[in-house]
């Protein structure tokens, strides 16, 4: 079975005392109904670098746990975050620190600067992916519409876990997915 997660808020955490809500506000709008993320300015890189120091983003330990528990001879797990450019050199020294390439089949980082709903959907598409897991719901709208297939995963504050639409559950920690479906 291939299975992708997310990075960021998935696997490893936000900065400390910096609230969801903020940097979902610097970094996602919409357009008339449509899905838009935003290159941060220049200074603002300048800053979003700095908060992606590995001390300031630690793993999310029962999750990265459960990852690592995957029989990966049955099943391919892949990496897949909507990351930009100026976060290359950050984002490939964590991958490192963590241990990530050793725990996933491929990576995929969304170093083109594309926008990351439709990023991460050709990168869906391309792998046939069985279950993908993701903290962040208007892109998982957009993207189960797009790979109809796959069953999405959205990892929320919800008490448990929850069937939203044809191919979106809500889930409360990843172990939930063992609940519903049977594939460790």
């Amino acid at each position: 079975m291939n299975i992708g997660f997310d990075l960021d808020k998935v696997l490893v955490n936000y900065p400390p005392l910096v609230p969801d809500k903020v940097i979902d506000r610097l970094y996602k709008k919409k357009t008339k109904g449509e899905l838009i993320y935003r290159i941060p300015s220049k200074p603002e890189q300048l800053l979003r670098k700095l908060s992606h120091l590995p001390f300031l983003r630690p793993k999310i330990k029962k999750n990265v746990s459960f990852l690592k528990s995957i029989d990966r001879n049955k099943h391919r797990l892949f990496l897949i975050s909507s990351r930009f450019r100026f976060l290359k050199p950050e984002t490939e020294r964590l991958m490192k620190q963590l241990g990530f390439d050793k725990i996933f089949t491929e990576m995929y980082f969304n170093f083109e600067n594309r926008q990351p709903h439709e990023f991460k959907s050709d990168i869906i598409k391309k792998l046939k992916l069985h279950f993908y897991i993701d903290d962040d719901f208007p892109l998982l709208k957009h993207v189960a519409k797009q790979n109809k297939d796959t069953h999405f995963f959205w990892l929320s504050k919800r008490k448990k876990p929850e069937k939203l639409t044809r191919n979106i559950t809500a889930i409360p920690t990843l172990s939930d997915i063992l609940h519903l479906y049977e594939w460790k």
